[in-house]
């Protein structure tokens, strides 16, 4: 028996993790399930992970509560996929030079940089 992780997107931001469980045991038996909470604020991020005992379970979740209306919004449920390795990327693609426009000179028409040639 193989548990399945659904991810829930699109919640009403008054939800709690007990409402989520308690909605998601209709279609049966759930192992865990949790709302992601901003870390700086402690307020909801819209949405979850719902641990279903099986696989079928979670196949009738998905079924019965994507696209379920919840207070006005659309719920969106899917299959949970892995993180990436290494976590989230804070980083803006392969540019690592930073700083202000990559080495470009600020001051004066020319691009050479340097001392002295102006």
């Amino acid at each position: 028996m193989t548990s399945k992780k659904l991810y829930v997107g699109n919640l009403p931001y008054t939800t709690n993790d007990e409402q989520l469980k308690e909605m998601f045991s209709a279609a049966g038996s759930v192992l865990s399930a949790s709302i992601i909470m901003d870390k700086f604020s402690g307020r909801s991020k819209g949405f979850g992970f719902v641990e279903m005992t099986t696989l079928e379970e979670a196949e009738k979740a998905i079924s019965m509560f994507n696209g379920y209306q919840m207070n006005g919004r659309a719920v969106t449920v899917t299959e949970a996929r892995p993180k990436p390795e290494g976590g989230r990327s804070f980083g803006g693609g392969g540019n690592s030079r930073g700083g202000f426009g990559g080495g470009r000179s600020f001051g004066g028409g020319n691009d050479r940089g340097g001392y002295g040639d102006r």
